[in-house]
């Protein structure tokens, strides 16, 4: 991942999706995506990390450091996190990356932002975060975790 840390924070030269290293569904769309969403590519890179992996302080602290990139939140729903700071969850990081992948691709993320497509598309992004481990490629590790439960 390419964060630079500066006097004035952190600098990302390209946007960053941030999942869930554990589970595997969440890494077989990755894999998807890298491998089918990169050819396509009309606007510049884009980077794929594990929050596992990510430095999600430094990420974070380009978001304005408001808790927007965290752990907790990473491991519920994809991020987004562009190098001017923004940070889009869920069906609206989907959105994003495709938007960023350009061709076919950019006009189905830019349906997936439209106003009576946003909410729907957040439900079901939801329903498919919850179900994860019964996703083709998923496990029981792809579970989320229940809420309040303290993670080992």
């Amino acid at each position: 991942m390419v964060v630079e840390t500066r006097k004035r924070g952190a600098v990302v030269k390209d946007p960053v999706l941030v999942f869930d290293g554990d589970c595997a569904f969440c890494s077989s769309c990755v894999r998807w995506a890298e491998r089918y969403l990169r050819q396509t590519l009309a606007s510049g890179g884009w980077e794929a990390v594990a929050f596992q992996f990510a430095d999600l302080a430094a990420l974070d602290a380009l978001a304005g450091g408001r808790g927007e990139v965290s752990a907790e939140r990473a491991e519920r729903e994809v991020l987004w996190v562009t190098p001017s700071g923004r940070v889009y969850g869920g069906a609206q990081a989907v959105a994003r990356l495709l938007m960023r992948s350009g061709g076919a691709w950019a006009y189905l993320g830019a349906v997936l932002t439209a106003a009576p497509v946003r909410p729907v598309a957040g439900v079901v992004y939801r329903w498919v975060a919850r179900n994860r481990h019964r996703m083709p490629g998923g496990t029981a590790a792809c579970a989320l975790p229940n809420r309040g439960a303290v993670r080992p």
